[in-house]
Order: structure tokens, then C-alpha cells, then sequence
């Protein structure tokens, strides 16, 4: 097993209400647009602020692909550096301690990735083993904890960061009226997250309070590519967005929820902890429904949306700051579930 050590936010200091948002995303939309339609999209996703890399008034069809992703990357940055001090000084390591850092994010392109540009200015060694993860989307923050805690299986004595960095307001589409585009507006947020977990034989795996990683899964769905990730072309990245998500969360995510915790003798009702990707009301709905979940299972993925709107792959970092801040007792069940592109499941059972 694999020990959490630390996990942390940070944001863009542009915080906005949504009502705000929602005024300047419908002066965008072209003439004739349904900007009625827009307003109720906005009204039912039960976002009520979020943070912008950008200030309001810099966004607009104005900005192209190019503009937007050097954008990305300059302040991707500055959110990684921000966000990867305060993890490591909450662990107790210094950067030069950091054996592996992982980095993911799915709105923006860097080359070298963004870890490699980090690394000097974050005062890493140049032999940190790096792993950047491009593609798997909201699912990446389950998938990086799953990947970073197998990576420290196979190194007991290693200590490994997830850095997770996502501007997804620089993806959006300002002119395009497609409801797929309207929703995405609605829901997303940007932020960075940052995890620091040790092996179960470094030094502080003993005494650090933080829960561990006892297994991970990851599942992909086929047949179902076709219903979320990017259509990217010279215009930027376009959300490609089915409608058909909820169900599929409901029909298969829910059955492998239910395998994954029978594999280690547990229940749904078992879990004091859920740790779940916000990726829409709808879909929290429907896993609710379909384990048989009261209203308060799912109430840190709520609060979370509310609060700073769907951020992709650094929302279930988010929420397990909040849950760990909350202090669950010792034995407590936590289960992180995220899901992206794949259309897949990401799956991380967590024990304190």
C-alpha cells in the first residue's frame, strides 16, 4: 500500500459569480442564438461561482488556438509551482526528496510537459522520474492516485507527486451554440491540485495521518468513444459531449463500483467517504440512484461543484482535501471514482 501524504488547491485569483459568467457568455453567442436556453443551462447545473484563468472581459471569440494555449501554459505554471510548494510543505518533503512526479491535464499543450518545465523552478532533481499524462480527461485525478500508487508498490522507498493542472475556460467555444457547448460553459472551472503519497517503506509512512491507497481499477466501456473528450481542429478543442452519460453511469459505472468494492468485501453502504468526480448533477443523480446511496453520500462532490464548478482532473483532488481536512476516523472507507474519455472509470478504494 501507499500512503497519502498531503493534498492541496489553488486557483486563479479571477473568481466569479455564475450569474456573471453566464451575462457574458450570452453577449458571445451569435445572433439569433437561443440565449434563453443558455440561462436555464447555466440555472441547472448547481454551479454557483467559479475561478478563471482569465479576467471576464478577455474572453470572446477574439482569442485563437494559439493565443489561448500559450496562455495556458504561462499560467498552468504558475498554478503548478503555487500548488506543488504548498503540497510539499504540508508532506514534510522538500522538493529535492520528490522521486516521481506525475503531471496530467487535458486543456492546454506543452511541450516539454508541464513537470518538466516545473522542475528546476520547483527545485526537483534532474534525475525525478517523470510521467505527464495527456487524454483521459475528468478521469485522470482517480487514474493518476491508481497509477502513482502502483508506481510506489514496485518503490517502497519513494516518495511521488500527481500534479493535476486544468484552465478549462480557455477550451471554451465562445461562439458555438451547440448544447454541448453550452454545458460545458455551465459546469467548468479552472484550478490545480496537487497529491504527495510515499511507499510503505519511506520514513514517514508510519506517521503521517493521511489515508492509503489500498487498490485501484480502471475500466474502459467500448463502444462508447464516441461520447465524450475533444473534437480538436484550428479553432481549439470543442467538447464532444453525449447526452447518454448519465445512463451509462447509472447501467455500468454504478455495476463496477459494486464489483470493485466486493473484490474487498465491502458494499456501497460500506463507504464513509465517496470521493467522486462532480462531472454534473445528473450524473451524481444517477450514481445515487443506482447504489442505493442516501443524499449526504455524495454531499463533498456537491459542495465542490458549487464552489468552484467541474475543474476535469483536479476535482477529486479538491474534494479529498475537503474530506481529509474533515478528519475521517481511523477504519474509515473512502472510494474515488472518476470518469472520462473512453468513455472509462476510474476507480481508487482508500482506507484511514
Amino acid at each position: 500500500m501507499t500512503r497519502v501524504l498531503a493534498v492541496r488547491s489553488v486557483f486563479p485569483p479571477h473568481r466569479h459569480p455564475q450569474a456573471e459568467i453566464t451575462e457574458a457568455l450570452a453577449r458571445f453567442l451569435p445572433p439569433g442564438a437561443d440565449t434563453a436556453l443558455l440561462r436555464r443551462v447555466h440555472a441547472s447545473v448547481r454551479v454557483e461561482s467559479r475561478h478563471l484563468a482569465l479576467p471576464l472581459e478577455r474572453y470572446g471569440p477574439a482569442n485563437d488556438f494559439g493565443t489561448t494555449n500559450a496562455l495556458f501554459v504561462e499560467t498552468a505554471l504558475d498554478l503548478g509551482a503555487r500548488v506543488l510548494d504548498l503540497a510539499l510543505a504540508d508532506a514534510g518533503l522538500a522538493a529535492p526528496e520528490v522521486d516521481l512526479i506525475m503531471s496530467t491535464t487535458v486543456t492546454g499543450l506543452a511541450t516539454p510537459s508541464l513537470e518538466a518545465r516545473l522542475a528546476a523552478r520547483a527545485g526537483l532533481r534532474p534525475d525525478v522520474r517523470r510521467v505527464p499524462l495527456f487524454g483521459l480527461g475528468c478521469a485522470a485525478g482517480a487514474a493518476g492516485v491508481g497509477h502513482l500508487h502502483q508506481m510506489l508498490m514496485g518503490r517502497p522507498g519513494q516518495a511521488g507527486v500527481l500534479l493535476s493542472t486544468e484552465l478549462c475556460s480557455l477550451t471554451l467555444q465562445s461562439t458555438d451554440s451547440s448544447m454541448a457547448n453550452l454545458v460545458a460553459g455551465a459546469l467548468f472551472g479552472d484550478g490545480a491540485g496537487a497529491l504527495v503519497a510515499v511507499g510503505r517503506g519511506h520514513p514517514l509512512y508510519a506517521t503521517a495521518p493521511g489515508p492509503e491507497v489500498v487498490a485501484a481499477r480502471s475500466r474502459l466501456y467500448p463502444g462508447t468513444e464516441h461520447l465524450l473528450g475533444w473534437d480538436i481542429g484550428h479553432w481549439g478543442m470543442r467538447m464532444v459531449l453525449g447526452r447518454e452519460l448519465p445512463d451509462l453511469a447509472r447501467l455500468h459505472v454504478a455495476e463496477e463500483v459494486e464489483s470493485f468494492l466486493a473484490a474487498h468485501d465491502l458494499k456501497p453502504a460500506d463507504v464513509d467517504a465517496w470521493i467522486c468526480h462532480p462531472g454534473g448533477p445528473k450524473i451524481l443523480d444517477a450514481l445515487s440512484d443506482a447504489l442505493a446511496l442516501p443524499e449526504s453520500a455524495f454531499a463533498a462532490s456537491r459542495r465542490s461543484l458549487a464552489a468552484v464548478g467541474n475543474l476535469s482532473s483536479a476535482s477529486v483532488l479538491h474534494i479529498l482535501e475537503g474530506v481529509r481536512g474533515a478528519g475521517p476516523p481511523p477504519g474509515s472507507v473512502g472510494l474515488m471514482l472518476g470518469f472520462g474519455p473512453g468513455f472509462a472509470s476510474e476507480l481508487v478504494l482508500l482506507r484511514w
